[in-house]
């Protein structure tokens, strides 16, 4: 069975009654709540609340204390979640700001190198989504400059979106294989009213990283199963595809504080599915 994981954070207290945000206040903990549960990798995260070098991926101490609490406590950071790109995106910057958005990217692509992150999740959606056609020459202008720090660090570019299943094709075959890929997101698939079987028929080989998620049609994030996501679907059409990469959850917070247990019985459902 493939392994599941889940993105920094969903151990740690809510942050001001946001689903998602690096946890600044409970980062280390959530190393010996992984090994104590059971999780072998987990999805680090660069959010847009603090400055970017208050986040410790990107201090060289901080990157030598994660190296060692992953050693001590057996867990993987096999990707990274770039909210930082979603939030500031360089292909709707000009000028000045563009070049140090891209000088950013840079610095986090060397930083996820040195830890051997080998998945950096590029948001293309919400206020990170492509509008018209001059941030899409922006964005490829700017990917084509990050081309060589990807081959450095020795890691790939995922790319979540909103765009139907034939226009995110269209997007990825202009990319190289090697560099860049499709991050499914079952929750934001759901969201829009997308249909797995031809998502996932449509670019199954460029899926590299999977979030799994809940969320109500046009809505929210939600419990699994109770959202508009036919998540054994989506397992199955994977398997049948032979997607290589992870899980990683994704999930709603718990309402009662126990976001460990509620994150384990989330994983448990997952295993569930993939074991029919």
């Amino acid at each position: 069975m493939k392994d599941i994981g889940f993105i920094q954070g969903r151990l740690s207290p809510i942050i001001d009654g946001q689903i998602q945000a690096f946890p600044m206040e409970h980062w280390r903990d959530e190393f010996p709540l992984a090994e104590q549960h059971g999780f072998p990798c987990m999805e680090w995260t660069i959010g847009s609340q603090e400055p970017l070098l208050k986040n410790p991926l990107m201090i060289p101490e901080g990157r030598t204390e994660i190296r060692a609490l992953c050693q001590k406590h057996k867990l993987q950071l096999t990707s990274l979640t770039g909210d930082c790109f979603m939030h500031s995106p360089f292909w709707k910057a000009d000028g000045k700001k563009s070049e140090e958005l891209l000088d950013d990217m840079s610095k986090i692509i060397a930083a996820a190198g040195e830890l051997e992150i080998g998945y950096i999740v590029v948001p293309l959606v919400d206020n990170g989504q492509l509008e018209n056609q001059q941030q899409m020459d922006n964005l490829f202008s700017g990917l084509e400059k990050m081309v060589d720090h990807l081959k450095e660090a020795n890691t790939v570019f995922v790319f979540e979106s909103d765009f139907t299943p034939d226009r995110l094709k269209k997007l990825i075959d202009q990319l190289d294989p090697q560099w860049f890929g499709i991050n499914y997101d079952s929750g934001n698939s759901s969201a829009l009213g997308y249909d797995p079987q031809e998502e996932i028929s449509t670019y199954a080989s460029r899926i590299y990283n999977v979030h799994v998620k809940d969320r109500l049609l046009g809505g929210t994030t939600v419990p699994f199963g109770e959202g508009n996501a036919d998540l054994p679907k989506v397992f199955k059409l994977l398997e049948q595809h032979n997607y290589q990469g992870r899980y990683i959850l994704q999930p709603a917070r718990a309402t009662d504080g126990d976001h460990a247990g509620a994150l384990c019985r989330y994983r448990d459902q997952v295993k569930g599915w993939l074991s029919v």
